[in-house]
């Protein structure tokens, strides 16, 4: 069978989803044909914006950042863990990552199939199923230091109802991360794997991964890139993440 590429990467538009207090995304003409003789796109987005990795930086200041990481990290072999059909805002135990570690080897890339996608645009993609501090903590001791999400986050997402105080409450928290005596259990999976010996990567907002799992199932490997911008002392950046099945 000849090897298939596929696309993970959500198109970048205009008002499109993103985590609660992150810029707003819109994109317009800067230059036209009419009037300047080219086309230019003007870009309005954040680091975190669409399909996207998180560098170390993304939770500590004293962590590396998004220039600092060996580009080994955004691309390798992959294994996808099956978890669909979890009720909203289940926490993945380490039981549910079991058979998708057993056949990960060190190195390689950790992608969780939840089934969020379906929801992308609506108020329930903010429902995710989320990591456990337990599930990180054994994704890291496999030697497993980049890891996909089909979702919004691998830390469960605030529901950001009107005046909602948790909301106001992790944005506080994140305005303080500078503080390295602050003590908070916010983004708890995120610290952990990014926390993790030689720094980590964390990609989210991955599209379907259903033919990554249905090649899986057939034995076909999958070798995956996630390599983002080179945007200098960042936190994170969009990536064209693409899947390549053998």
């Amino acid at each position: 069978m000849a090897p298939t590429l596929i696309d993970l990467t959500h198109p970048v538009t205009t008002g499109m989803p993103v985590y609660p207090g992150d810029p707003e995304v819109e994109l317009r003409p800067a230059l036209t044909t009419a009037t300047a003789g080219v086309n230019v796109l003007g870009l309005h987005l954040g680091s975190q914006s669409g399909t996207h990795v998180d560098a170390p930086y993304h939770v500590d200041v004293t962590w590396p950042t998004l220039d600092g990481l060996p580009l080994e990290l955004f691309t390798g072999p992959a294994v996808v863990a099956d978890l669909r059909g979890l009720e909203p805002r289940t926490g993945v135990t380490p039981q549910l990552l079991e058979p998708a570690l057993e056949s990960a080897a060190p190195g390689t890339i950790l992608l969780l199939a939840t089934g969020w996608p379906r929801h992308w645009g609506s108020d329930r993609y903010l429902a995710h199923p989320w990591l456990t501090p337990r599930s990180a903590e054994a994704i890291v001791a496999a030697g497993i230091r980049t890891v996909g999400v089909d979702a919004l986050s691998i830390d469960p997402t605030p529901d950001p109802g009107p005046g909602d105080p948790a909301v106001a409450a992790l944005l506080a928290d994140l305005s303080d991360e500078h503080d390295p005596a602050a003590e908070s259990t916010a983004l708890a999976a995120h610290r952990i794997l990014l926390g993790s010996r030689g720094g980590a990567v964390i990609a989210e907002n991955l599209t379907d991964l259903t033919p990554l799992l249905d090649a899986q199932e057939a034995g076909r490997p999958i070798e995956l890139s996630l390599f983002p911008l080179r945007l200098v002392a960042a936190d994170g950046a969009p990536v064209r993440a693409v899947a390549r099945l053998g």
